[in-house]
């Protein structure tokens, strides 16, 4: 019995060291301030492994560690509801943010100095992120993505099509190229997320950026502000392969890729699989012109990665110099040249070539966020869009528009009253 007792107790010694010896390494070193930081991109780990390591080799007293899990948004929901928070996270600037920024999960970072380096267009779609105004900066942007249209450029050039700056000569080049034998859009709505693609690169023209927000104060309806960007994307359904809900998002890419399709109604996300199918594929981009007065177009361009420190983080001046070193043009160059993204920092940088047709947009700061990103993912838009793109009747536009009103309303009855609390308060 005493040898079993010895035993136990060599066993625990052994596991206790072990721990301790574990605990060290983790934290790259005793004396060393570990911060942790875990990011949503999966696609972006190689990028993000670069930095890890750029990080950890010019710093002694700092060792970062980052994370890049698949289903990051679902593991980190789970890590705060057991208050095990990291100390930053790397998320979409969408519904997720402006849901934890409610919860109070973030620290105000409005005394970092990187703040003010940022292009204003990108703090500007922050601030609209709010579901109450807050004061402070809870969010630093990092990089953006674009969608509008995405075209073969060789097909272009040797047709001759030129590039439309309104809704009618988009319609007018649609049908030329149809007269031409070549199919002009491909969709793959198949996968109802894509639905999402023209119907966001379509609403931020022909609708104010804030819509979500004036709805949920009792300013105005979707019915009204909804319906030009309903009755665009059926329009758009004439110019599109046959039975579009046949095909799922890799089957437009492969499409288009083979030349099967002059133009496809995308973000820039989508040129990596467009080239694993055709390498050389000459690949440039435009705004969608959802208006026939050119200076009413806006692009479609949302954060697409932002950093955010936990407001439980004991570790302020670490997270800082993590957040210097990951915000130097070095580093954001990296990741640009990984991931085909826009850089939120104002800067000289090298930008992908499939951006060049949207360059001025985005020098000139005329964008606006994708409108899904204030959606509810339970009202499940892109469905309804489906369901909506499917229906033949007379009258779909209006029930489609009726619906969207009431299923906001059904998901966001308890928001809506306490923006219209806060409406009340502030006119006081």
């Amino acid at each position: 019995m005493r040898k079993t007792k010895k035993l136990l107790s060599s066993f625990l010694i052994v596991a206790m060291l072990s721990s301790l010896m574990l605990s060290g390494c983790n934290s790259g070193g005793t004396d060393k301030i570990e911060v942790e930081l875990v990011q949503y991109k999966p696609e972006a780990v190689a990028a993000f492994e670069k930095i890890e390591e750029g990080f950890n080799n010019t710093h002694d007293n700092i060792h970062l560690t980052i994370q890049s899990p698949n289903e990051a948004m679902t593991i980190l929901k789970t890590r705060f509801i057991r208050e095990d928070y990291p100390d930053i996270v790397g998320i979409g600037g969408d519904i997720n943010y402006s849901n934890f920024l409610d919860a109070d999960m973030f620290m105000d970072i409005s005394d970092f100095e990187g703040v003010s380096d940022i292009k204003q267009a990108y703090m500007d779609i922050e601030d609209e992120l709010e579901f109450i105004p807050t004061d402070g900066v809870y969010a630093l942007p990092y990089v953006a993505n674009a969608a509008g249209i995405l075209y073969n450029k060789d097909m272009f050039e040797k047709n001759g099509w030129k590039i439309p700056q309104t809704w009618t000569e988009f319609t007018e080049l649609c049908e030329t190229i149809k007269a031409s034998g070549v199919q002009p859009l491909y969709f793959g709505y198949k996968d109802t997320w894509t639905c999402l693609a023209p119907w966001n690169a379509l609403a931020v023209g022909l609708s104010p950026s804030d819509t979500c927000a004036q709805v949920n104060a009792g300013k105005t309806t979707f019915s009204k502000e909804y319906r030009e960007t309903a009755e665009k994307i059926k329009t758009l359904l004439d110019y599109c392969e046959p039975n579009p809900y046949a095909y799922g998002y890799n089957d437009a890419c492969t499409a288009f890729a083979k030349g099967q399709a002059a133009m496809y109604p995308i973000g820039s996300y989508a040129v990596p699989q467009i080239k694993s199918v055709n390498p050389d594929m000459n690949i440039d981009s435009f705004v969608f012109p959802a208006n026939d007065d050119e200076k009413g177009n806006v692009l479609n361009s949302g954060v697409d990665l932002q950093f955010c420190v936990m407001k439980n983080s004991k570790n302020k001046e670490a997270v800082y110099e993590v957040l210097r070193y990951l915000y130097e043009d070095e580093t954001i160059q990296i990741y640009l040249d990984e991931q085909n993204s826009i850089p939120c920092k104002n800067g000289d940088f090298k930008l992908p070539s499939v951006l060049d047709g949207m360059s001025s947009y985005i020098e000139e700061g005329r964008m606006a966020d994708y409108q899904d990103h204030h959606y509810p993912s339970e009202m499940s838009v892109d469905a309804m869009i489906q369901t909506y793109l499917m229906d033949n009747s007379s009258d779909a536009t209006d029930k489609f528009l009726k619906r969207f009103d009431d299923e906001w309303v059904r998901y966001n009855r308890d928001l809506i009253q306490r923006v219209q609390d806060y409406e009340k308060e502030a006119k006081k």
